[in-house]
């Protein structure tokens, strides 16, 4: 019990040492992790005192199961949040709607990559939709904080197209790092601060 309180106090006085950003600053934060590993609870965290403050979702509730996460995710929110699902167009949403906020979070990048690549018109422009993205975020006069799946930590997959897209995904992660003003990498719940 007292390494629980012990994370928690951790992970508290992280939130506490950083400071909001000032009005007319974007801020880009990545958070990075596995399935399951706390990223969602983390960036909801670092956003908890910024307001207004919108949640854009990627994910599509293509079965039950999914359809099942989304619900779970979106009750965790409780309407604190303007929610927006946008499966691929997130940069016209920054361009258009982003103004406004003083805190976005994207969850997650990963299913984001996934849309794109599933749908063949729109495929190869991944590069330059990644890059209007990054442009794009900073309209935001506030903080961003996109989460994604880091998944190269596992084992080499067996056949190409899921090498493709974990190497795609292992290259947007290393651009959006490079682009962000900080980066966080959670595991078990747990924020390490890499940048």
């Amino acid at each position: 019990m007292a390494r629980v309180s012990t994370t928690r106090t951790k992970t508290s006085s992280l939130i506490k040492k950083r400071s909001a950003p000032s009005k007319h600053k974007s801020e880009l934060i990545l958070i990075l992790g596995g399935a399951r590993s706390g990223k969602s609870d983390f960036a909801l965290k670092l956003s908890r005192t910024m307001k207004p403050r919108a949640f854009l979702a990627t994910a599509e509730p293509l079965d039950q199961e999914m359809a099942l996460r989304i619900r779970k995710h979106q009750r965790s929110r409780r309407g604190a949040w303007d929610t927006v699902e946008i499966p691929v167009k997130l940069s016209q949403w920054f361009n258009t709607k982003g103004k406004p906020y003083q805190s976005v979070v994207v969850d997650c990048l990963t299913l984001w990559l996934s849309n794109i690549l599933g749908d063949k018109t729109i495929r190869k422009k991944f590069p330059s939709l990644l890059k209007d993205l990054l442009k794009s975020v900073r309209h935001v006069p506030g903080r961003v904080i996109v989460i994604s799946n880091e998944i190269g930590f596992g084992i080499v997959p067996s056949d190409p197209v899921t090498r493709q897209f974990r190497d795609l995904a292992g290259r947007m992660n290393q651009q959006v790092a490079a682009a962000a003003d900080e980066v966080y990498l959670v595991v078990s719940g747990l924020p390490l601060r890499l940048k």
